[in-house]
């Protein structure tokens, strides 16, 4: 319909994981006619058992305990992508059937706690503190180059709160 809904963003949220799951586009032209379309081939694959595991991504290691999280995520995408809006859950659904599996597949290492620079017992506001204050160290660092400095800079381009923004909105976590 062209029209922004939030359930077309659960759409597209499905989408994402069946990308995520079968390491394919949503569009992939260079696949027959009848694959093309990731949403179309995905479900026909789901239907299947056989025919879904090799519709795995091959960078997946398929042993009991990843298959088990992959079906749940399958599962997820193909009701993120019901033809009709209405049978599409709210995102609110996809939190409570992805909860569980975030817990279990939390790094766990010598370096989970920051890997790549990522805390990830921090919160969205405190993260981006974090690599605020990072940048501003790196801006004031001789090695930096000063191209760079002014490539990052951009906040003058962006105003702080554009025009028609909810004066009520000031919440800054994006809530």
């Amino acid at each position: 319909t062209g029209r922004v809904t939030t359930k077309a963003d659960v759409f597209s949220f499905g989408v994402i994981l069946m990308e995520l799951v079968s390491g394919r586009r949503a569009l992939d032209e260079t696949q027959p006619e009848e694959s093309m379309h990731l949403v179309t081939w995905f479900r026909r694959m789901h239907l299947n058992k056989d025919a879904f595991r090799n519709a795995i991504d091959s960078s997946i290691e398929q042993n009991e305990e990843t298959l088990s999280s992959i079906l749940i995520v399958a599962e997820l995408a193909c009701h993120c992508c019901a033809r009709e809006p209405y049978q599409r859950p709210d995102m609110s659904h996809a939190v409570n059937v992805l909860s569980p599996l975030v817990e279990q597949w939390k790094p766990t290492g010598p370096d989970a706690d920051d890997l790549y620079g990522i805390d990830l017992d921090m919160t969205l506001p405190q993260a981006l503190k974090k690599w605020q204050a990072f940048e501003d160290t790196q801006m004031g660092d001789s090695s930096y180059p000063a191209s760079m400095a002014s490539l990052d800079n951009t906040q003058t381009s962006i105003p702080n709160r554009p025009s028609g923004f909810a004066d009520s909105f000031t919440s800054s976590d994006g809530r």
